[in-house]
Parts: C-alpha cells; sequence; structure tokens
C-alpha cells in the first residue's frame, strides 16, 4: 500500500474552476479497484494551492486508473506541483 500526496498549484482565481473540473475525477478514483482513499482540495491558506491525497493498494492498481493521465485542460492549468510517493511499511491507529 501507498499514499500519494502533495500540492498542486494554479492561478488563485481559477482554482474553483479546477477543482470543480475534478469532481468526476474524484468520483472515478474512489470507485477504481485499489483506491482505498482520493481527495482533492482546496488549501485554507494559500489561494492557488490545491492539496491532493490518494491511498491505493498496488502501482499496477493506479497506473490502470492513470491511464493516459488528466484532462489537457486540467494540465495547462496547473503552474507547478510538488508530489510524492509514500510506500507504507505499517498502519497503526493514532
Amino acid at each position: 500500500m501507498f499514499i500519494v500526496a502533495g500540492s498542486l498549484y494554479v492561478d488563485p482565481a481559477e482554482r474553483d474552476t479546477y477543482l470543480a473540473s475534478c469532481v468526476e475525477v474524484v468520483r472515478q478514483a474512489r470507485s477504481a479497484s485499489g483506491c482505498v482513499d482520493f481527495a482533492i482540495g482546496a488549501d485554507m491558506v494559500e489561494p492557488g494551492r490545491i492539496n491532493v491525497y490518494e491511498r491505493w493498494e498496488s502501482d499496477d492498481e493506479l497506473l490502470a486508473f492513470r491511464g493516459s493521465g488528466p484532462e489537457q485542460e486540467q494540465v495547462a492549468a496547473i503552474r507547478g506541483a510538488e508530489m510524492h510517493r509514500y510506500r507504507i511499511s505499517a498502519v497503526e491507529a493514532p
């Protein structure tokens, strides 16, 4: 199992439009095989930042979901990104 997490940066004036364009992606991801959780949301402090959190069972399932990747309009709107994959070795209660 692993987590993909980080931030995307878009024009602050376009963030709500960008997030609205992601609603169906979130629905599809959450119903995809191997997806444990998937969330994309506005940062509460930085107006152009979008926080991303994904948890997947396997690399193959993530790659099957990603397919050809995001829509071109979404890619064009992204001004920067900082994403990382974290391998999980254990899960414990907080």
